[in-house]
């Protein structure tokens, strides 16, 4: 059977491999403050058996392993400078020990970004982290993911993704 004329097949999309990157770290980020494991273990887990490998009959998808060491080893290096930026963001009423480990994991990984990733668009770096969210809450997180991130992005960049809070 032939194609229709004019018809062009659209390449299959291969998966963001920072994005699975930035996703492993969330998870692994998740681990380490619920678990209280270190990094250098979490890590090397992760690229032992995770990140491109099959577990438990899911293939987790490949990942820009540099990516996510940056990430999870940035985020603990500069704790101590990213959770004051997420507090500041945050509303009085919502401090970041009252939010769940989750959500804190995608919020200090995504400031992490903001803070040092200056190569990387703000616009990247807050839609990647708005779209974990998804994968995890479908309430109002992702929409605070987004607006969080878009504070701090508007204080340390001078951009944002939308209006002025």
């Amino acid at each position: 059977m032939s194609k229709p004329a004019g018809r062009v097949e659209q390449p299959v999309r291969q998966a963001n491999k920072r994005g699975v990157a930035r996703l492993a770290a969330v998870q692994a980020l998740y681990q380490m403050d619920v678990a209280g494991v270190g990094l250098l273990e979490i890590a090397a887990e992760y690229e032992a058996f995770r990140l491109g490998k099959e577990v438990d009959g899911a293939t987790y998808r490949e990942a820009d392993a540099q990516w996510f060491r940056a990430i999870l080893s940035g985020v603990v290096e500069n704790q101590k400078t990213i959770d004051p930026v997420i507090r500041q963001a945050l509303t009085e009423d919502w401090p970041l020990s009252r939010l769940d480990s989750t959500l804190r994991a995608i919020l200090r990984a995504g400031a992490y970004e903001l803070l040092e990733r200056a190569d990387v668009p703000v616009a990247v770096i807050v839609s990647e982290y708005v779209d974990i969210a998804k994968a995890f809450y479908e309430d109002e997180e992702p929409k605070l993911v987004n607006a969080v991130l878009d504070r701090i992005a508007r204080r340390l960049r001078n951009e944002g993704r939308g209006k002025p809070a």
